[in-house]
């Protein structure tokens, strides 16, 4: 028989024993040494192990702090406390006894609550007294009475200044939840400083500043040489503060919208029992011992144990990733089940804060608040440093290797022009001032040459990238809350992705339907791309109902096909036989009580034309109530209906189908039933078995008419009411309802693209494995060959089996919130840049642990949005494929700059060094000229390569490692090719101009120099034009109209020159040009466009990849990695012996059929492919399981 996860009731049998806060906990007798694991994977057992339990109470390393409590009144610490909930632990329950010693130790009272002018405590309660048997119940009780009077003193002799419950708030704290401390724009600042690059900068600018401020007040000047040598220093200087400023201001102004964002009434109000009366207090005033109050709609405020209640169930899905509802069981009532060792697989008597009540009333008995709470813990767990991303690794690199290159030019300078010096010396008639002042030149010389190596537009380009990027992003719905993330999105090689509302909407809706045997349904909008055929083979029946799904009709068509009676008919049987309810919040309709029936009530409001549910419910006359139980798995509502009776039945239909023996006839005309037939019955369980097949939960309608109630002939309970059993029989089938949470649009386009990209997506989901699976080869996830594992099977591995089984992985089901960070992490220890998207308070860990983590920003929980990087404003995974092309936009942009920097600075410390040691009277390019191309132009080109819009092609390329250069082959053949053209043409008219021009005049002389200049100048114009592109492609003016940021620098690039050479005169050394020199100046720049086509064409293996290959074959070594606590006992390959016996079958004359390592294997094949290295065959055999299995939703 089929799970009944599909049918109506949402109680899985799954949920008996998984994780934390997910399921209960119950450890084994027969191995209590494994107690740690069990608590792990959820092993379901006997209550023997409960009882018998030793390490129930035992404290988890580093926690022994919470169980060592000075002057503690209580029997219990919160460390004790904690135990209950981490993960859920019946064994804590039963060692602490139960609700009535909790109400002892925490010395309160489940029908009084607290004492409303409790202020500090008399007397003590120990562990022993708390946990002492009384003869019964009410000896117990009026214990505690006599407890709580004697040690509690009348209000007038207290110490008042300790205030309310001061004992018990120093013990375990109040329901503040921990907050991240706010930073001012100063710490932002500083935070922004602190860059390698930024440092190097300022340490150049003192220097030059040094220099120039030497030069300006301690030399003679001419009127061709004026006193502006200190313009650089502080030039740099303001580019380090702009850089600054506006980094910091972003990074501050993306804070506060994250605070906006999540701004909300944070200090709403609870409902609690005090002193015996109920009373609305402040959320953040509960506290342990605290009777609450829960009904439908409630946010959980803090931890407990359930006193008791009606039918209470609570939607947990942000804490386990589950979307099932929880049914929660009286404390007293699962205590007895353990002593009279009944089964306790559903037993759940433990609240969670930051969950959702769903259904039901009742009250629980707080036992953890504020830090201490399972939603506290998680908030502070997120309290961490941000790691360095890959671009800041790469230019803190960047920056040794420049510091280093620099350094070693200004020196190899110094010590040519210093032995010059000292040859020329003893023949120079020089005074001794002037020969030191030579010296004093020599020395600023070579420390220009150092600040001209030093790119310093380099960290602007990046912070005014980053800058535009993130303003850009937010206009697709990306609120990027960390300037960096934004970049190292660019190289995400993997998306760990949460299912639930982040693939799915986490909104159970209708998507297809039967009626009777001849009317099917389909919602278009979800169905189709949500339900792709599968590849598995199925039955011929099955086939027969999945080829019919092409002949059904729109849910639209359908209904409007329908008579009114047909049509009154179903709507009758969803409004009337259920308990949610509508409630408006926000000033938006929605419906309270289990998603299923939610689903149902908004399918009949969008089709069925209902009016509100409170309306239509009033006007039925309702007779008799049966409400959903999980052993019967059906929910019965009677309705007198004009003096006759109508039993509406909903429920699992492959059960409630056995007790059919008629069905509706024909759906389009006038209600009239049949006998059910044997083909009927078959037809509707192929039906049943599909939608499993699809992860759909299906949902029976049935119907039965009756003349009198009680039907005569009926047994009838004391209240005078039909026993079910005798009335659920001889029923009308109505139909089917297939229901699912549906996938997001535009989901699936958004994994094809992001494969298209090479970022391989995971799903990591706390689902069974059926419908981890269903979803993700819906949403394109799971491919033919790809692997899907549970998460007890995962954390059991070691981490050579996970290096072997990652690669092969697509689908982690049945997961932890540990198991998804251990994966994170994993991936991160081999090399991968790892991206993760999750909406829930389970999800925070893994985005916190993650390179980038995004968050939804319209369901996500507060604790999720805290921990990401990038909020999702519009919750819809196909906005990462826009961070992802803005992000490698941002890394495209630095590589643009940095190329045309680096060709930049090459050719100036080329020039300068070439025409210092030349001797000449006048270097090629004078201080002031200098100035104008090594700063301002930098700064220009900055602003310009910044602003480049990603193209649609940018997804056609793979992400690159995180040990990927920063300056590629590509990049190297055009800095050298681009640096060689500029400096041979300059150089050949610095030293042959005069002769190639025939100049023999001053004049004529002079106008060489500004030509020198302005040929220069036009030459990094025109080139930058050139470093629009990073690939061999031919298009330089790809998407240049989309530009106007560059166009526009361009124009004033282009008008800054123009004016400097007809107006810079002596300030610059310039000397007015004719139109002639114009044109040579122009002509000689423009051609660097088609030198860089040359080059372009040029193949990148012909120049450099065959001698890097080489140089790495005759360097490479194999070799195996291991983790560090393995090494520490054995070598790796005897450590691969010791863990898999069957990896002696894969050995062959002392030689391994595969060498690579995992890292290698991921970089190489992000996706498995055939000649991937073959995984030990205990490892094929887990992922093969799971890939014969038939997709059917429960069959785990």
């Amino acid at each position: 028989m089929r799970s009944r996860g599909n049918s109506v009731d949402l109680e899985d049998e799954n949920h008996a024993a998984t994780s934390k806060s997910g399921d209960t906990y119950l450890p084994t007798p027969a191995s209590p040494e494994h107690g740690d694991m069990h608590r792990a994977i959820g092993l379901s057992v006997g209550s023997e192990g409960i009882m018998n339990d030793d390490k129930a109470l035992m404290p988890e390393p580093g926690t022994e702090t919470d169980f060592n409590v000075e002057d503690n009144k209580f029997a219990f610490s919160p460390g004790q406390m904690s135990k209950l909930l981490n993960p859920k632990c019946l064994s804590a329950f039963y060692a602490l006894g139960g609700l009535v010693c909790l109400e002892k130790g925490l010395r309160t009272n489940r029908q009084s609550g607290l004492s409303s002018d409790e202020t500090v405590l008399d007397g003590y309660v120990s562990f022993e007294d708390a946990k002492a048997t009384s003869a019964d119940v009410n000896a117990s009780k009026a214990l505690f009475v006599q407890v709580t009077m004697a040690e509690t003193t009348p209000p007038s002799s207290r110490k008042r200044s300790d205030g309310l419950f001061a004992d018990r708030k120093r013990v375990f704290k109040d329901n503040h939840l921990p907050t991240k401390k706010a930073k001012n724009i100063f710490q932002f600042m500083w935070m922004t400083f602190n860059d390698q690059v930024l440092i190097l900068l300022m340490a150049v600018s003192v220097i030059s500043l040094g220099i120039g401020l030497y030069q300006t007040f301690g030399t003679v000047h001419t009127p061709t040489n004026p006193p502006v040598e200190w313009v650089e220093g502080v030039a740099i200087i303001t580019a380090v503060v702009i850089i600054v400023i506006v980094g910091s201001i972003n990074d501050y102004e993306k804070e506060r919208q994250f605070s906006k964002l999540n701004e909300k009434k944070l200090d709403r109000n609870v409902k609690v029992i005090r002193a015996g009366k109920s009373q609305e207090i402040s959320i953040s005033d509960v506290l342990v011992g605290d009777v609450v109050h829960i009904e439908p709609g409630d946010v959980i405020p803090a931890d407990g144990i359930f006193i008791d209640g009606h039918n209470v169930r609570c939607d947990e899905s942000s804490v386990t990733g589950e979307s099932g509802l929880l049914l929660k069981h009286p404390a007293d009532e699962v205590f007895q089940a353990i002593e009279e060792h009944k089964d306790l697989s559903k037993m759940d008597p433990f609240i969670i804060s930051g969950t959702k009540v769903a259904e039901g009333v009742g009250t629980f008995l707080v036992t953890a608040t504020g830090p201490n709470s399972t939603h506290g813990k998680t908030l502070e767990a997120l309290q961490e440093d941000l790691e360095i991303t890959p671009l800041q690794l790469r230019l803190n690199t960047l920056a040794e290797y420049i510091a280093k290159f620099g350094g070693a030019i200004a020196l190899l300078l110094f010590v040519v022009l210093l032995v010059e010096f000292f040859v020329r010396l003893p023949h120079s008639t020089k005074t001794p001032a002037q020969k030191c002042q030579d010296f004093l030149n020599i020395l600023i010389l070579a420390l220009t040459v150092l600040v001209i190596a030093v790119p310093e537009g380099l960290p602007l380009a990046v912070t005014l990238s980053l800058a535009f990027a993130t303003t850009r992003m937010f206009k697709d719905n990306n609120l990027v809350r960390r300037l960096k993330a934004c970049e190292a999105m660019g190289n995400a090689m993997n998306i760990c992705s949460d299912k639930t509302g982040t693939l799915t909407q986490n909104k159970m809706t209708v998507v297809t339907g039967t009626i009777g045997v001849s009317s099917r349904f389909v919602d278009k909008k979800w169905y189709p791309p949500t339900f792709p055929k599968s590849n598995n083979s199925t039955t011929t029946s099955e086939q027969t109902v999945s080829d019919s799904d092409a002949d059904n009709v729109s849910t639209g068509e359908f209904v409007g096909c329908l008579t009114n009676d047909v049509k009154t008919l179903l709507k009758q049987s969803i409004v009337i036989n259920s308990t949610a309810f509508e409630d408006d919040k926000g000033g938006q309709q929605t419906f309270i009580g289990s998603k299923t029936e939610t689903a149902l009530l908004a399918f009949a409001q969008d089709y069925l034309g209902i009016g509100p549910v409170s309306v239509e419910r009033s006007n039925a006359k309702i007779v008799q109530l049966i409400p959903f139980d999980s052993a019967r798995r059906c929910m019965v509502t009677v309705v007198n209906e004009n003096g006759k009776y109508r039993l509406y039945v909903k429920g699992a239909p492959e059960i409630l189908l056995g007790r059919c023996t008629r069905i509706i006839r024909e759906p389009t005309m006038e209600i009239s039933d049949t006998e059910i037939t044997t083909s009927d019955t078959e037809y509707l369980n192929q039906v049943i078995t599909n939608y499993a097949s699809r992860s759909l939960r299906t949902i029976g309608l049935l119907y039965r008419d009756f003349e009198q109630w009680p039907p005569t002939g009926v047994r009838t309970n004391e209240d005078s009411e039909a026993v079910l059993e005798d009335i659920l029989k001889d029923l009308v089938f109505l139909g089917i309802i297939g229901i699912q949470d549906p996938i997001r649009e535009g989901v699936r386009e958004a994994v094809e693209a992001c494969q298209k990209a090479g970022v391989v997506v995971r799903m990591v989901t706390g689902d069974n494995v059926s419908t981890a699976k269903a979803i993700a080869e819906a949403c394109g996830i799971l491919s033919a060959d790809g692997g899907v594992m549970e998460g007890s099977e995962f954390r059991k591995l070691s981490t050579s089996q996970m290096d072997q089984i990652i690669p092969h992985l697509q689908v982690l089901a049945r997961s932890t919130p540990t198991d998804k960070r251990l994966l994170v992490a994993r991936l991160k220890d081999l090399g991968e840049i790892v991206a993760v998207t999750g909406d829930g308070t389970n999800d925070a860990l893994a985005l916190k642990t993650a390179d980038v983590g995004f968050s939804m920003g319209l369901v996500g929980t507060e604790v999720a949005k805290e921990a990401s990087d990038i909020i999702l404003m519009d919750d819809n995974f196909s906005s990462i494929v826009k961070a992802i092309m803005w992000g490698r936009a941002v890394n495209d942009a630095v590589r643009k700059f940095l190329q045309f920097q680096v060709t930049v600075s090459i050719t100036t410390v080329v020039l300068t060094f070439v025409s210092a040691v030349a001797s000449k009277e006048q270097l090629a390019l004078t201080p002031v000229q200098m100035m104008w191309v090594n700063l301002i132009q930098d700064t220009m080109a900055a602003l310009a390569l910044a602003t480049d819009p990603p193209a649609p092609s940018i997804l056609d390329r793979k992400p690159d490692p995180k040990s990927a250069p920063l300056i590629t082959i590509t990049m190297q053949k055009m800095i050298i090719g681009q640096a060689v053209y500029q400096l041979a043409i300059t150089l050949i008219l610095y030293f042959g101009g005069a002769k190639i021009l025939s100049y023999q005049s001053t004049h004529e002389k002079e106008q060489l120099q500004t030509i020198v200049f302005n040929t220069f100048v036009w030459m990094q114009i025109f080139n930058l034009y050139n470093n629009r592109r990073l690939d061999n492609r031919l298009n330089i003016f790809e998407g240049i109209s989309r530009n106007w940021f560059f166009l526009a620098i361009s124009l004033v690039m282009i008008g800054c020159q123009v004016i400097i050479v007809f107006v810079g005169g002596r300030a610059f050394s310039i000397t007015r040009l004719n139109r002639a020199q114009w044109c040579y100046s122009i002509v000689l720049g423009a051609l660097s466009i088609p030198i860089g086509v040359v080059i372009r064409l040029m193949p990148n293996k012909l120049l450099f990849a065959n001698s890097c290959q080489d140089f790495m074959k005759r360097h490479a070594t194999n070799q195996f990695t291991a983790s560090d606590e393995e090494q520490q006992y054995f070598p790796q390959p005897l450590e691969e012996i010791r863990q898999q016996p069957a990896f002696l079958e894969k050995v062959h004359g002392g030689r391994l059929n595969s060498d690579l390592e995992p890292r290698e294997r991921l970089e190489n094949h992000p996706e498995p492919k055939s000649n991937d290295p073959v995984i030990t065959e205990d490892l094929q055999e887990m992922l093969g399981e799971h890939k014969k299995e038939k997709t059917d939703y429960g069959a785990d």
